[in-house]
């Protein structure tokens, strides 16, 4: 049986559009987007998907717009609920609904630089390296057990627009492989550091030198 897999976007979801061009052994059963205008929808219906607009700004707060998307979650009885460019921050009420079955990506190697603006800070900081990283959501914002990471060199010429292009192209190539691992049962957490079954003593840290 395939892993059946929730996707929630609010955006244009490129990443939504890398996982389901690699063509994963998984079942994307529904997108949802706070944006009723969002462009991931439009994709999502042009390649035969479920797309569910959940437009948050019809509701009267936040938390009654979190218990309305946990119960349309719900109802598609996923294995995973994959963050691909969702701009609103979770509750721990519903982070707590999904534990264990909700990835995010972010663009950082966390925990470096958590939060909004990722890019500019890393050049601010002078760092040398910079990245992304796919995580298990837990209600501490960004610091989730690190399924896999991918580091790129910082060039002494970047901009943000540079350094985020490089950064994203990294981004599309390890969320569907760590949605790839999760589908095969292959993701183990031990006390909130997250192996691979087959390679234990693996930090699951893949760089590129790119």
């Amino acid at each position: 049986m395939s892993c059946r897999v929730v996707v929630l976007l609010s955006g244009r979801g490129s990443n939504f559009q890398a996982i389901v061009g690699a063509k994963l052994p998984i079942e994307i059963v529904a997108v949802i987007s706070n944006r009723p205008q969002a462009a991931g929808l439009a994709f999502a219906r042009e390649h035969g998907l479920n797309a569910v607009a959940l437009d948050h700004t019809l509701h009267p707060d936040r938390a009654a717009f979190a218990v309305q998307l946990a119960d349309e979650i719900e109802r598609h009885r996923p294995d995973l609920v994959v963050l691909a460019g969702y701009m609103r921050i979770l509750s721990p009420a519903f982070i707590a609904r999904f534990e264990g079955r909700l990835l995010n990506i972010h663009p950082s190697l966390l925990p470096m630089f958590p939060g909004l603006k990722t890019h500019e800070r890393a050049l601010a900081e002078g760092v040398k390296i910079h990245g992304c990283t796919v995580h298990f959501v837990t209600a501490q914002l960004d610091h989730g057990p690190i399924v896999v990471q991918a580091a790129v060199p910082v060039r002494a010429d970047d901009t943000v627009a540079t350094l985020a292009a490089r950064v994203l192209a990294q981004e599309h190539r390890i969320y569907p492989q760590a949605i790839r691992w999760f589908a095969a049962g292959q993701l183990v957490n031990n006390d909130g550091r997250v192996n691979l079954k087959d390679d234990l003593t693996s930090q699951s840290v893949l760089s590129t030198g790119v």
